[in-house]
């Protein structure tokens, strides 16, 4: 791409950039949509300081589009908010803009600094900082070892199918918990099925305790910052960090209960045309989010009043169960924005003298 000269010190341009592991694209863009130049800067400390000053040479940069502020640009973000710079996340390109102008970088990155500019792309990332962002890291650690754990489990298992008899027989009839703790015991001898049997229990031990320390962790989170979650019938300790990681660090950037809802992909979607006036299911959003939702909902059809009343309308009405869960999850979604905005600053009182 040719370099277009330095606009005026005083003019705004937008910044975009296109991440990546390794290296960052940026471009920079007019007001008016006149391209004016791009560069790459490495994905290191070094690189953030040098990328915003090369885009304030150009201009007064107040506003950056970013792809993928939730991954590779997530360190760049927090680095462009702390400059004074408002990011907006910006989707990859839509496929129709691809054929038309190629796939490289540079015009990637050009392209988020237009989507900033015509307003097509307006969604504020999250912060990335704070104990949402901590909990998503926990959450993490704590889904592999649980993983891990089932796998070790299941492995033990087969394991015991085909072993001495007599050990079998001594072992079968445990419960999990013991069956782990006697295969630990279990002399290391020559025998590959005993010394097998007691380091997958081992391996499933420590697994263990690592799942109890992650989840004492997300607790004595939640606990802090937001112990009104699980006061809300059928919110347990899972369903609320899964919710508060979704909602971010700034639940403030979701305008709207509906914009939460779409975000938990529990939406409705129009899909109508011509004389067919419908919704369908929207099948995007947070899958964890949504899953979160099916979570809290069951357990109150089984022991709250109130949606059991709603429950036995709705089926009258001719509604299958299905449909009844996802208009649940729907008004779910509803209470939980309103727990998880931020409580509203009283106005400064008028002066009177």
């Amino acid at each position: 791409m040719p370099q277009t000269p330095p606009a005026p010190a005083e003019e705004q341009v937008v910044l975009g950039v296109d991440t990546h592991e390794e290296v960052h694209v940026a471009a920079i863009v007019t007001v008016l949509g006149a391209a004016l130049g791009h560069r790459e800067f490495p994905a290191t400390a070094a690189g953030y300081q040098q990328l915003p000053g090369w885009a304030c040479s150009f201009g007064v940069v107040r506003r950056a589009g970013v792809e993928g502020t939730g991954s590779y640009g997530a360190a760049l973000t927090r680095f462009l908010r702390r400059n004074n710079i408002q990011v907006t996340e910006v989707d990859q390109p839509d496929r129709a803009t691809r054929r038309k102008r190629g796939k490289t970088d540079a015009v990637d990155a050009d392209s988020a600094a237009r989507a900033v500019l015509s307003g097509r792309a307006a969604a504020t990332p999250k912060t990335g900082e704070g104990p949402a962002a901590d909990m998503r890291i926990l959450r993490l650690a704590k889904e592999s070892a649980v993983k891990a754990r089932t796998q070790a489990m299941n492995q033990l298992k087969a394991v015991l199918v085909g072993i001495d008899p007599v050990l079998r027989e001594s072992l079968s009839p445990l419960s999990n918990t013991s069956l782990v703790a006697r295969c630990a015991a279990l002399p290391g001898t020559a025998d590959a099925a005993a010394f097998t049997l007691g380091l997958l229990a081992r391996r499933i031990q420590q697994l263990t305790t690592e799942i109890k320390e992650l989840t004492r962790r997300v607790n004595r989170t939640i606990q802090a910052r937001h112990p009104e979650l699980l006061e809300i019938v059928g919110v347990g300790p899972d369903s609320a960090a899964a919710l508060l990681i979704a909602a971010g660090d700034n639940p403030d950037r979701l305008a709207s209960e509906a914009s939460f809802a779409a975000l938990c992909g529990v939406s409705p979607v129009e899909h109508s045309s011509g004389k067919s006036q419908h919704r369908r299911l929207n099948r995007g959003g947070n899958r964890q989010a949504n899953a979160a939702l099916y979570r809290i909902v069951i357990p109150r059809i089984r022991r709250d009043q109130r949606t059991r009343t709603y429950l036995e309308r709705r089926t009258k009405q001719g509604k299958s169960r299905r449909e009844i869960i996802r208009c649940l999850k729907r008004y779910v979604a509803r209470e939980l924005y309103r727990r998880l905005q931020p409580p509203a600053t009283p106005p400064a009182p008028f002066p009177t003298a």
